[in-house]
C-alpha cells in the first residue's frame, strides 16, 4: 500500500495492478485495508486473470513493473516464462521488451531452489530488491522502514521519493544519532 501512495503522489507515473486471490487475502490479514481501498489507489486496477489486460502486450508502452510482495511461486513462474496469470505474462511482456523489472520477494530464510531462480532472474536483468530494513537512518516505527523499502524501490525507476532518508556518510549518521537520544 505505501509504494501505490507514493505512486498516488507522482501524476507523471500510471499505475497498473494486479492482486492475485492470495494479495487479496493477505492484504486483509495482515493490513487494516481492504482489497478495494488497496484497489482504489491505482490508476487501473486489472483481475489477475485478463489475459486482454493492455498490459498484457508489449505495444502497450510501461517503464517496467514492480512485483511487491512476490511470492517465491511467482518469482519461479517469472523465472520460467510460466505466463498462466496477468502477473506472470505482464512479466514476461516486460522482460522481452527490455524493460525494468523488480521484484521484491516475500519470503524468508531463503532456499537454494529460491537463490538460483533469483540469481537467474538477476542476469537476466531483474533487480531483486528484498524488503531489508537499514539502520543507519535510525527507524523508529515500522513505518519508517516500509518507507526506506519504497525508496529502494522507487529508486529502480530514478523515481524521487519524498519520505526518502538517505546515507550522508559517518559524520551524518552520527549526528543525526546523537540528536534523537
Amino acid at each position: 500500500m505505501a509504494l501505490l501512495q507514493a505512486l498516488r503522489d507522482m501524476p507523471e507515473v500510471e499505475t497498473h495492478l494486479v492482486m492475485s486471490k492470495w494479495a487479496k487475502t493477505t492484504i486483509e490479514l495482515e493490513t487494516p485495508w481492504t482489497a478495494r481501498e488497496v484497489a482504489a489507489l491505482a490508476d487501473f486496477s486489472h483481475s489477475p486473470a485478463d489475459q486482454a489486460a493492455t498490459i498484457s502486450s508489449g505495444s502497450f508502452r510501461t517503464d517496467g513493473m514492480i512485483v511487491i510482495p512476490c511470492s517465491m511461486k511467482t518469482l519461479a513462474g517469472i523465472r520460467a516464462g510460466y505466463a498462466e496469470g496477468l502477473v506472470g505474462r505482464a512479466a514476461d511482456v516486460v522482460l522481452k521488451e527490455g524493460r525494468k523489472l523488480v521484484l521484491v520477494p516475500r519470503e524468508m530464510p531463503l532456499s537454494t531452489i529460491h537463490l538460483e531462480n533469483m540469481l537467474a532472474l538477476s542476469r537476466m536483468g531483474v533487480a531483486m530488491v528484498p524488503p531489508m530494513p537499514a539502520y543507519y537512518n535510525h527507524p523508529e516505527t515500522v513505518d519508517d522502514i516500509t518507507n526506506h523499502i519504497v525508496t529502494r524501490v522507487l529508486d529502480q525507476f530514478g523515481l524521487d521519493y519524498h519520505k526518502a532518508r538517505r546515507w550522508n556518510g559517518l559524520r551524518t549518521a552520527e549526528q543525526f544519532a546523537q540528536e534523537i537520544e
